[in-house]
């Protein structure tokens, strides 16, 4: 079960397509340390585990990431959740929405799966406290059944954890 419905499933470009072929064969080759592919023959979204990098608060645990790749990426950032139950952070809601600058306002075509994931391990390894974030029970009500958090107005405050 996923906390949120993929983004709309138009079928894939042929450059994204080609891309997303290109970055599976290069994680084949050199997965991220910490990740693992789950492999299935679905392009479009990806399950990805995650395992807590060791001496951080999140050492030995392990969580899923799903990635849903739109239409046109990698011009347009894919949408990446926690699968519940998402990790206890301050940048992660408990229905697996996670706020990060680079998966919204700051995506970048040269962005790849693998540099993502690195990006969210380097946050959770950097956390000082399990918590939630402050206006989790507020969001979490407030998206609809399938929201995508693409469609949601962040405000990061990086600087604030």
């Amino acid at each position: 079960m996923t906390s949120s419905a993929a983004p709309s499933r138009k079928a894939l470009s042929r450059i994204a397509c080609s891309r997303l072929q290109k970055e599976l064969a290069e994680w084949q080759r050199n997965p991220p340390a910490g990740f693992k592919h789950r492999v299935t023959d679905n392009l479009q979204r990806w399950v990805i585990e995650v395992n807590g990098a060791p001496g951080t608060l999140y050492a030995n645990e392990m969580y899923q990431l799903q990635v849903d790749f739109p239409e046109h990426y990698p011009m347009e950032a894919p949408q990446v959740i926690f699968i519940p139950p998402a990790p206890m952070h301050p940048h992660i809601y408990s229905n697996g929405h996670i706020c990060l600058d680079i998966l919204y306002d700051s995506w970048s075509p040269a962005m790849t799966v693998s540099s993502i994931c690195i990006s969210i391990l380097s946050m959770l390894s950097s956390a000082t406290a399990k918590q939630r974030p402050a206006d989790n029970d507020r969001y979490v009500k407030n998206c609809k059944s399938g929201r995508s958090p693409k469609e949601t107005r962040w405000w990061f405050h990086d600087d604030k954890v």
